[in-house]
C-alpha cells in the first residue's frame, strides 16, 4: 500500500521559515521524482517543486522560485521542503505527490499569518 505522510506545517508570520517533510511507504521512493504540490482555500491544486529521483535536480514554480528548497534522502525515503521568506499568500494545504500517479498524502497545514 502506498503511503504519504506529510509532516511540519504550521501557524508562521510572515518572512518566517518552515520544514515540511513527507515519509513514504509501498512503493520505490528512490527510483522516482516527487513534486510537492498546495491548495490555497478555495484554489485548485498548484504545483510548486519538483525532484528528480536521485536530487541531483530540481525546478520551481515561480511563485516560490528562490524560497523554497526540495531535497530528498533516499536513505530515509523521505521528501522535505524547506519554506524561507514565507508570505501571507504562501498560506495553503502543502501535499508530497507522486508524477507517475498522481497518488498523494493527507498533507499539512501551512498558515503564514501575522
Amino acid at each position: 500500500e502506498v503511503q504519504l505522510v506529510e509532516s511540519g506545517g504550521g501557524l508562521v508570520q510572515p518572512g518566517g521559515s518552515l520544514r515540511l517533510s513527507c515519509a513514504a511507504s509501498g512503493f520505490g521512493f528512490s527510483g522516482e521524482g516527487m513534486n510537492w504540490v498546495g491548495q490555497a482555500p478555495g484554489k485548485g491544486l498548484e504545483w510548486l517543486s519538483n525532484i528528480n529521483s536521485g536530487g541531483g535536480r530540481s525546478t520551481y514554480a515561480d511563485s516560490v522560485k528562490g524560497r523554497f528548497t526540495i531535497s530528498r534522502d533516499n536513505a530515509k525515503n523521505t521528501l522535505y521542503l524547506q519554506l524561507n521568506n514565507l508570505k501571507i499568500e504562501d498560506t495553503a494545504m502543502y501535499y508530497c505527490s507522486r508524477p507517475a500517479t498522481s497518488d498523494r498524502g493527507q498533507g499539512t497545514q501551512v498558515t503564514v499569518s501575522s
